[in-house]
């Protein structure tokens, strides 16, 4: 899969509608009765990499203010969804100790993953943050843990949604019709290709979370140590 030619047909595809005003608008953000709950194994970004997300995002905000921003505390990668949101999925009805077991032992020979943060593309629902990948290992990664977990007993929704492949992160959501589109696209245009940062990651955190990975809803159970480190529970 090339990444590159999959973000700009993604952007291409996604401005074309946002400037058609065929975005959509996330009716759920700030429901108070939102009980969409998963378990994902995810990626948290460096401070440098989101203090020039939240550059962007501020640009973006003084013309757009009323749409919905990331914080630093939610913003992620998704390695890979174990569970899908659903509502009603529930901890304490979840074996977290099973779970930490598995995905152990599916990243005993894990390499660290570097990441490079290089412009943003944009869905018909949100603007993300592009990502790229040095090397193959963050899919060995994925492969690996889908190919334990069907052969496993434990519940799981992988790919339902789609065959994650890439490694971006949502900052934008929209919550409300664009009241400056232009200026906001131009924007957006303007940050196509800026460099948010490069990192390399050396540890994974499983989590129970919220639809939107919002801080005070996230349930954090335990952190993966990757490389040439053991695993090691927080």
């Amino acid at each position: 899969m090339n990444l590159q030619e999959h973000y700009n047909k993604f952007y291409k595809e996604s401005i074309r509608e946002i400037s058609s005003d065929n975005y959509e608008i996330d009716p759920m953000i700030h429901a108070e009765n939102d009980r969409r709950f998963g378990m994902s194994l995810l990626i948290r970004p460096p401070m440098a990499v989101k203090i020039e997300i939240q550059k962007f995002l501020k640009e973006l905000q003084r013309i757009e203010p009323h749409q919905y921003y990331y914080p630093n505390s939610d913003i992620h990668i998704t390695v890979i969804s174990i569970i899908s949101c659903y509502d009603g999925l529930m901890l304490p009805n979840l074996n977290v100790p099973a779970y930490i077991e598995q995905i152990g032992n599916s990243l005993k020979n894990a390499q660290k993953i570097s990441i490079s943060c290089q412009g943003v593309t944009a869905s018909p629902s949100c603007i993300m943050i592009q990502g790229f990948m040095e090397d193959n290992s963050l899919n060995t990664i994925r492969n690996n843990l889908r190919h334990d977990f069907k052969n496993s007993d434990l519940e799981q929704s992988m790919d339902e949604r789609y065959l994650i492949q890439t490694a971006h992160t949502t900052v934008f959501r929209f919550t409300e019709p664009l009241k400056q589109k232009e200026r906001f696209l131009e924007l957006v245009e303007k940050y196509r290709n800026h460099d948010f940062g490069s990192f390399q990651v050396n540890k994974l955190e499983l989590s129970y979370n919220d639809w939107y990975h919002r801080e005070r809803l996230v349930t954090r159970l335990h952190e993966f140590k990757i490389g040439n480190s053991k695993v090691k529970t927080q």
